[in-house]
């Protein structure tokens, strides 16, 4: 994981903008040669932009992830979907799942639609014009068989267009995003009848796709809203502790699917979802951020520009993070059209560089800006993290 003596690094959390070709041509279901020279011309694109702004830590937008829509929040997790045997189509959303009730020391997920902060704010998210979104309702699949990885062409020729791209453009470093073990078996089974079997089956599927972008010589993102997020889709509210204890589980399942991984070529994404809600019933970092720093990467993105949590900088006063990690905080927010300000994201840097150390951390957005933004916002978006990034150099070095 690169670090940086002289000036404030900068990457984002992944997901950019389609093209409006890729998105028609994944809507069709279009495949075969065309579809890839389409996507590895886009992947061309995507990183020139990334480098020309002045992104230092570059990825392929995640474009090898289709996205059919231009407003998608699942994309960061549908994609595997097609990278998994041992799944057959299902008949409800996640809203219409079946709903689960927890008890201490027996904790549960329920339906995406028994959400504490779904039923808090019930009127707000059924009325269309309140702007919150949550996506698209779709059928999701569901285990039906034992679960092997089967993606390996699929992501083999991500990380050739990544290379490829980075070689044309100049970057030094890419990254590509990957699913969690813990996200990857949040599906409805109807084949294991045990939990833990799930998790152990998708993490040795996700093995394989993280061994392959770190065998080419690249960064892996591990993106696990869930480590966060899974709290508020336990109703009722669970203990910290019991939370903790059904967490731990999920960031071992991490560390399995990363043995023999070198932790500088790992970086991992925490969010609480990326969904334009209220969030009140959010986890508070704190809880979490001893058990994060567990997993066995070379740095910890997070959302930081969020104004649910962006107070929680502060922990970094007291957490000890581990001398051989950085943290890449997000400066700039996905879930807002108002472009921040330069100086502000510079102000945000600097907290976080006061507190860890400014060779410690990479600037970064909270979230994917992809299928959240439109293209024009998410470049204007970069380019202030840039900026940002430029102006706390000069202040810190």
């Amino acid at each position: 994981m690169q670090h940086s003596t002289n000036r404030i690094l900068t990457t984002h959390a992944g997901s950019l903008p389609r093209t409006r070709d890729l998105i028609d041509a994944a809507k069709a279901r279009v495949a075969g040669q065309d579809y890839d020279r389409l996507l590895a011309t886009a992947v061309d694109q995507v990183v020139a932009r990334q480098t020309e702004v002045g992104i230092d830590v570059v990825n392929d937008g995640e474009y090898g992830h289709a996205m059919a829509e231009d407003v998608d929040y699942g994309a960061w997790w549908h994609y595997i979907f097609a990278r998994l045997d041992g799944l057959a189509p299902g008949t409800r959303t996640l809203a219409d799942q079946p709903v689960h009730r927890s008890e201490p020391g027996n904790v549960k997920l329920t339906s995406f639609g028994d959400r504490r902060d779904w039923g808090k704010f019930a009127q707000a998210y059924q009325d269309p014009s309140s702007g919150i979104f949550t996506g698209k309702p779709a059928p999701f699949p569901v285990f039906n068989g034992p679960i092997r990885y089967v993606g390996q062409e699929a992501v083999q020729r991500d990380i050739a267009n990544l290379k490829a791209a980075m070689d044309k453009s100049g970057a030094t470093q890419g990254y590509l995003a990957a699913l969690s073990p813990g996200s990857c078996a949040r599906l409805e089974d109807n084949h294991y009848g045990n939990e833990d079997d799930v998790l152990a089956a998708c993490t040795q599927a996700m093995r394989e796709e993280y061994r392959a972008i770190t065998d080419a010589g690249l960064i892996v993102q591990i993106d696990d809203p869930s480590i966060a997020e899974n709290w508020d889709q336990i109703n009722p509210e669970p203990t910290v502790e019991d939370y903790l204890a059904f967490t731990r589980k999920r960031v071992d399942a991490i560390n399995t699917a990363l043995e023999g991984i070198p932790a500088e070529q790992v970086r991992f994404h925490l969010c609480w979802g990326s969904w334009h809600g209220p969030h009140t019933t959010d986890i508070e970092f704190r809880h979490i951020a001893e058990l994060m720093l567990e997993i066995n990467a070379g740095a910890y993105s997070f959302e930081a520009a969020n104004v649910r949590h962006e107070h929680e900088w502060k922990i970094w006063k007291d957490l000890e993070l581990p001398a051989d990690k950085v943290i890449i905080p997000g400066v700039v927010s996905h879930a807002t059209n108002v472009v921040e300000h330069p100086e502000l994201v510079a102000d945000r840097i600097e907290r976080f560089a006061s507190a860890v150390g400014p060779e410690r951390v990479i600037a970064s957005t909270d979230c994917g800006l992809g299928g959240r933004v439109h293209p024009q916002i998410a470049a204007a978006k970069l380019e202030t993290l840039v900026e940002g990034a430029r102006i706390a150099t000069w202040r810190l070095f």
